[in-house]
């Protein structure tokens, strides 16, 4: 998925100038220099959206913050993007600041760290904002998309599942590739971050359960073309006869570089137009999918919704949102564009 350069405890989701709340947050509408919460205005009337993305030089954060934007712009509500640069420790001061300006009526946190945020989520709830986890989970669980803090709501891709279905679909490419064994290679996240670990760790369990199926590299690839390239070039040296490769899109567009003319299968996680461009175009066999602008917006609906009072769901999966649940093979894409850009 597209997180540029996540080093961070994250997102455990690289794929960059943050600085406190004050000097780093870009107003986009006028409107947002209300002294009162949603707890003190009410249930009705304008309301104002506080997004804490990764990062706003990230393009899959601006995707999730384009929908935001054109949601909130249609239904009464202005939003503010709150740029910490991947640094976690500056997105949760960023919370803590927002709660305490008393401004928002609805929080939207796609956290670079998820156990780091739950003290402020927390003091949000209790200060009657409403709170939605986007993307990533808050909190320290990885295997589901339920709200790890009561009163959250969530609009999130669930870790594990993730890598369950880059799991799957390296299995798919072996079978068109018809090797035995297939030799797969995992150009995963960061080894630092705990949501890359457990998406690693799914994708390793389907794959070590298969037959005729040989995980022959499993290194860190990152979230760019050069850390992609880089690892692929690793690969290649100690493992020249590999069949499949799953990396993050960014990663995979490196690699892909590195394997002009060689029969190897990529399989790629994210769902940028150009990752959609390369599957339709059969340069890769498969790319997760999932369409941030979209689940953006599906974020901003529920919250608003929440803030004014209606009855809305407490758990949106986000591959619901996604055509084939995600799994984004050329027939899948065959309608898609993406939402963003690389």
């Amino acid at each position: 998925m597209k997180i540029n350069r996540m080093r961070l405890a994250l997102v455990s989701a690289a794929v960059a100038g943050g600085l406190a709340l004050g000097t780093s947050c870009a107003a986009t509408n006028a409107g947002t220099g209300t002294s009162q919460s949603s707890a003190e205005t009410g249930t009705g009337g304008h309301k104002h959206i506080a997004f804490f993305g990764f990062a706003r030089a990230n393009a899959f954060a601006s995707a999730t913050w384009a929908g935001i934007q054109e949601y909130a712009g249609a239904n009464d509500a202005d939003a503010e993007f709150f740029d910490p640069n991947f640094d976690s420790q500056t997105q949760v001061q960023q919370i803590q600041d927002a709660v305490t300006s008393k401004r928002f009526d609805v929080f939207i946190v796609q956290a670079n760290n998820g156990a780091a945020v739950v003290p402020a989520v927390k003091r949000a709830i209790a200060a009657g904002i409403t709170v939605v986890a986007e993307f990533t989970p808050v909190g320290t669980r990885y295997d589901t998309a339920a709200p790890q803090v009561p009163g959250m709501i969530t609009v999130l891709d669930v870790p594990v599942d993730n890598g369950r279905k880059l799991g799957g679909l390296a299995l798919k490419a072996c079978e068109s590739k018809k090797a035995n064994p297939c030799e797969v290679a995992y150009l995963e996240g960061f080894r630092s971050l705990p949501l890359d670990n457990a998406r690693t760790q799914a994708a390793v369990d389907v794959l070590s359960k298969a037959q005729g199926v040989k995980l022959v590299a499993r290194l860190e690839g990152g979230y760019t073309q050069e850390s992609g390239r880089k690892a692929m070039q690793d690969v290649l040296q100690s493992d020249p006869g590999v069949d499949v490769v799953i990396g993050s899109s960014q990663a995979i567009a490196g690699a892909e570089g590195v394997l002009q003319g060689k029969d190897v299968l990529l399989v790629g996680n994210g769902g940028s137009r150009q990752a959609v461009t390369a599957v339709k175009e059969d340069r890769w066999f498969a790319t997760y999918y999932l369409p941030e602008k979209t689940t953006g917006a599906k974020a901003a609906e529920v919250g608003l919704g929440k803030a004014r009072g209606q009855d809305v769901p407490k758990v949106t999966i986000e591959t619901d949102l996604a055509p084939n649940g995600g799994i984004g093979t050329k027939d899948a894409l065959a309608n898609v564009e993406g939402d963003y850009d690389e």
